[in-house]
């Protein structure tokens, strides 16, 4: 019996140096890293699923849910983002632990990433509600540039857009994360990548490409209130910092009806108003999508920008678990 409560109490202690662990390695990267290219691939509905954000999410819905995003940035502007995402995870462990894995493609001009990134995390109950993750994510990513597409139209002939060259190479990816719920309350912290990468290096005679990725700090916290018995109202923000560029911030109102119909605006920082719509077509099937309109002067020259998302999830449900439901 001693033996049984000793290799317990070890694993209790092992999950909470995990986790520590976890926060101190973001703590360091924040005072340690200098890069000057944004890299990570953003999306409006992140709320709806947020394990290409945190990989402390992972297992977190309770069932195995996969989920599938596409979006496509300032419509009408050639070269234009253009992301899309598909992502697995599942609690195992009797919910003690989580596992995920995102497989991801962005375009953007003449630069393309493609990658995959394996989730892992360990949940912990803190209290009769509360819960706190930690997780860890492990993958690669192609990042390559295609300078056939390079096109100087005012002088067709220059030497420094006459190349047949595709610079691609693959990097390593450690990402981290924590993350913690209740039924009505989240709170997370995450960075996809603590690694310090060269994107590409690529020279010739005339022109040279030095780029390296940058790094990203997501943190982000939500709540739910009940209304009435049919209305619930979910206010959440997130704020990103990204090296070499302004901290972001995105601050949503979504509102759920008889938790069919979910309807919710966002507002991001010097950037855009957000639109959203999502339905819980059945238990299992839930459809979203999301409208972007940008308030900067790129409003003159796109139609906004389109996202799609569909979560199917395999599980039997014989409760309602709000704090899988809503976040």
């Amino acid at each position: 019996m001693h033996k049984a409560e000793h290799r317990m109490k070890i694993k209790t202690a092992s999950k909470y140096l995990m986790v520590s662990s976890i926060i101190t390695l973001i703590a360091f990267s924040l005072t340690s890293t200098s890069l000057n290219a944004q890299t990570e691939p953003m999306y409006s509905q992140y709320m709806y699923n947020m394990l290409g954000v945190n990989p402390a999410y992972a297992g977190n819905r309770e069932a195995l849910s996969m989920n599938f995003f596409q979006r496509n940035q300032w419509v009408g502007i050639k070269g234009a983002p253009k992301t899309t995402s598909i992502s697995i995870d599942q609690a195992i462990k009797e919910g003690k632990m989580g596992w995920g894995m995102q497989v991801y493609d962005d375009r953007l001009g003449v630069e393309a990433a493609t990658g995959f990134n394996g989730m892992l995390s360990t949940r912990i109950r803190v209290s009769e509600k509360g819960i706190l993750s930690g997780g860890l994510s492990l993958g690669m990513m192609n990042y390559r540039i295609n300078l056939n597409d390079v096109n100087n139209r005012n002088n067709p002939n220059d030497p420094s857009f006459i190349s047949t060259d595709k610079p691609s190479k693959w990097n390593p990816s450690v990402g981290m994360g924590i993350y913690y719920n209740t039924d009505r309350f989240y709170a997370g912290l995450s960075t996809p990548s603590v690694l310090k990468s060269r994107l590409a290096s690529y020279e010739n005679l005339v022109s040279s490409i030095d780029k390296s990725d940058a790094f990203h700090l997501f943190a982000n916290a939500g709540y739910v209130f009940d209304i009435n018995e049919d209305v619930k109202l979910k206010p959440s923000t997130m704020v990103k910092m990204v090296s070499g560029a302004p901290i972001e911030a995105d601050i949503n109102m979504n509102i759920w009806l008889k938790d069919i119909l979910g309807l919710g605006g966002s507002y991001r920082t010097g950037d855009a108003f957000v639109g959203m719509v999502e339905l819980q077509a059945t238990q299992q099937i839930r459809l979203g999508y999301a409208y972007d309109m940008p308030f900067n002067p790129l409003k003159y020259f796109t139609k906004g920008s389109h996202e799609l998302m569909l979560r199917y999830e395999l599980g039997k449900f014989k409760t309602k678990i709000k704090s899988t439901r809503y976040f």
